[in-house]
Parts: structure tokens; sequence; C-alpha cells
């Protein structure tokens, strides 16, 4: 079988270049394009130093070969990419979070329209999957929650995309609403967080962090914690390969790497 030919846009940051590296790394998949708004046209090198690949500013400009788009942007750059790459007839795998319900909406018509593949996922890391899964589940046994988020200082979304999906598969598992105690007095405003559906949401910023998330379950006598982990980038990347080899053959919208992992 021929390599899934892949381009990688947003290939100057952070998480670009270790898309890069999962790439280059995949037996079954090629390097042949990069894009980037901060990027002088030209050639980059691949991170394992074997060849050069055309970097663009212009994502259009660096589709003309290829099947799969990757995009970690914001939710405005991961629209314009799926614009842009559905126009062009490319699948494509989008990390990005704060999609709104109308860009759903948007996103399943062009992949509908133009009969291509989009994989949505607020989070890779396989774990932090698992933990959704968990979470809904054990949901229906508790009236009280508390969700903890902490990211890396520069994270631009609070709560994270992937706290508000696990919200959201909490009420689901719940089939309602927590309970949420109200502090009688409360010294610093928002002091008790964010609350969705009665789950209370924290949300913490530092230098020395990557993404963690934690659920608290209370009840009589006893807490129940699924906590998850992200030490570094590299533990997206098992998710991101596997997304990549899913969308060449999955034509429509898919939202959750869930759905992919058989959960």
């Amino acid at each position: 079988m021929a390599d899934i030919k892949v381009v990688v846009h947003g290939a100057l940051g952070r998480m670009g270049q270790e898309v890069l590296r999962a790439v280059t790394n995949a037996p079954d998949m090629q390097l042949v394009g990069a894009a980037d708004g901060r990027a002088t046209p030209g050639t980059l090198m691949i991170p394992d130093g074997s060849a050069e690949i055309p970097i663009s500013n212009s994502l259009a400009d660096a589709l003309s070969d290829a099947q799969v788009v990757v995009d970690f942007s914001s939710a405005a750059g991961a629209m314009s990419v799926l614009r842009t790459a559905s126009a062009h007839r490319v699948n494509a795998v989008v990390g990005s979070t704060g999609l709104s319900d109308d860009n759903f909406a948007e996103t399943k018509k062009l992949a509908d329209d133009n009969s291509v593949g989009i994989i949505i996922a607020p989070n890779f890391a396989m774990g932090a999957v698992l933990m959704i899964h968990l979470a809904e589940a054990a949901a229906k046994f508790f009236d009280y929650v508390d969700l903890t988020e902490m990211h890396h200082e520069a994270k631009i979304d609070a709560p994270s995309g992937t706290a508000m999906a696990i919200a959201r598969a909490l009420v689901a598992g719940k089939s309602g609403q927590f309970t949420a105690p109200k502090a009688q007095e409360e010294l610093v405003e928002g002091a008790r967080g964010g609350d969705y559906e009665g789950v209370v949401i924290h949300s913490a910023r530092m230098p020395g962090l990557m993404a963690h998330h934690e659920v608290v379950f209370g009840a009589l006598g006893q807490t129940l914690t699924i906590r998850h982990d992200s030490i570094n980038r590299e533990s997206f990347m098992p998710g991101v390969t596997m997304a990549i080899r899913e969308v060449v053959n999955r034509k429509g919208l898919t939202v959750g790497l869930d759905k992919i992992m058989g959960l």
C-alpha cells in the first residue's frame, strides 16, 4: 500500500514540530509539504534530516500532492484550513479547540459536499479519551463532582477543550445536572470555580505544566478520582497518526478520537 501523503499546517509551532516528527517516523506516511503563516516560502528540512519538503505561508500552495492535512492552531485557523482543504478534496485531522456549534455544522457540510473525511478531536492523547469514557460511566453513581484542568501559561482558552468534553460527558452519563454547593461566604469571587450543569470546573495556568485533567466525584464517606496527565506533546502523537490512517477511509465529519478507538 502506498504511503499516506501528509501536509502539516502550523509547522513552525510546537505542536506542528511534533507532528512533523511523528509523520516522519511513521512507516506508512510521507511528509509532502508544510504551511505556516509565519513561514518564508521555500523548503523545510524534515526532522530526521533525510530530505527537504516545500513550505509556504499559504496552505493552498502546499496541498497539490496531499491526501491529509493536520492542523493544531486556533478555532479561526482551523476553519480556514478546513475550508481550503475541503475545496482541494484533501482530508483533514484537526486538534484545535474552541469550535462553535455553527463551526461544526459548517464543517459537516464541507465534508459532505466535497466527499472528504474530517476528524476533529479535543484531545489526541488516548489516555485522556479513556478518562472521558470512564468518567461518563461513573457519573450516574454520584451527585457531586469537581473537575480541575491544568495547562501551561500560554494556553489561550479556559476551560480547556478537553475539560469541556469531560464536563459534557459527565452530564450525559448522569442524564442531568449535578449538585454544586455554593459557599455561604465567598471571600474571593470565583473561588468555587465555574459551573457547567453542576460540574464545578477549575482552571490553572502556569509554567511547568503540559495538560492535566482530574475528576473527583464525592459521595457519603468516599471520593473517586480519575486523572490523566500529558507530560509532553509526544503523548498526542499516537492518536494523531491513528486519525491520519483512519481519515483517508472515513468520509464525512467525525468528532472525537473515541469514535475510532471503538469506545
